[in-house]
């Protein structure tokens, strides 16, 4: 099903790494569930890699806009993915990022 006109969600290992420690720690998951949520998740969304450009790129959005290193990384991924939007409840709702990326809370 397309999201956002898109057929496809990309996410990036640090969205990988919140979604363990979630499943481990809020949702109560052993290993093997852990292990196969992450299993589908990663077949349902292309993988962003976690790179050289993608950490300058975080350590200036985290400098201009006070992101979190974290989410900073997070959102840098999704501007070098050309993402139009990214959902979190954690970041400012509506914040326009460098022009291209909204943040959106799924939950406002």
């Amino acid at each position: 099903m397309p999201i956002g006109g898109h057929d496809w969600l990309p996410i990036d290992i640090q969205v990988l790494n919140e979604t363990l420690v979630n499943c481990r720690h809020k949702a109560g998951l052993d290993w093997d569930e852990t292990n196969a949520f992450l299993a589908g998740l990663r077949a349902l969304c292309p993988v962003e890699e976690l790179t050289l450009q993608t950490h300058d790129l975080g350590r200036a959005l985290s400098e201009r806009y006070g992101f979190s290193i974290y989410d900073a990384m997070i959102v840098a991924s999704a501007l070098i993915a050309g993402c139009a939007t990214l959902w979190s409840e954690d970041m400012q709702h509506g914040l326009l990022v460098e022009g291209q990326l909204r943040i959106m809370n799924p939950f406002a």
